[in-house]
């Protein structure tokens, strides 16, 4: 069993993040488009990552606009988080969150409308 959230397998978060947005109404397909618009991982590769989160972020190519996301996951603002695995760890988080709360997926990626 991991000890911390760095040497969590992406496979045992990415069913609560499923279970998350489907509970409000979205689908598997808009959080594999936003995951998959953040981290650079094919949707397909996603549900089956083994990697530990640690991992993960080290192979991911992270989107140009990453930066652009802000605000509150965890009683923490996400842009202060000194750590860079933690931040990107809580900037995805943070998507989810967005997508969950019914923010279009263009919107999510920071796209400029």
């Amino acid at each position: 069993m991991p000890k911390t959230i760095q040497e969590m397998p992406f496979n045992q978060i990415y069913p609560l993040y499923v279970n998350k947005v489907t509970r409000k109404g979205r689908t598997q397909a808009e959080l594999d488009a936003v995951l998959t618009w953040l981290t650079g991982y094919p949707a397909e590769q996603l549900a089956t990552s083994t990697l530990p989160l640690s991992a993960f972020f080290a192979q991911a190519t992270m989107a140009n606009t990453a930066n652009q996301i802000t605000g509150v996951i965890c009683g923490v603002r996400v842009e202060t988080i000194e750590d860079p695995l933690l931040q990107k760890i809580r900037q995805m988080d943070k998507v989810v969150d967005e997508l969950a709360k019914g923010k279009s997926v263009a919107k999510i990626e920071r796209k400029t409308l």
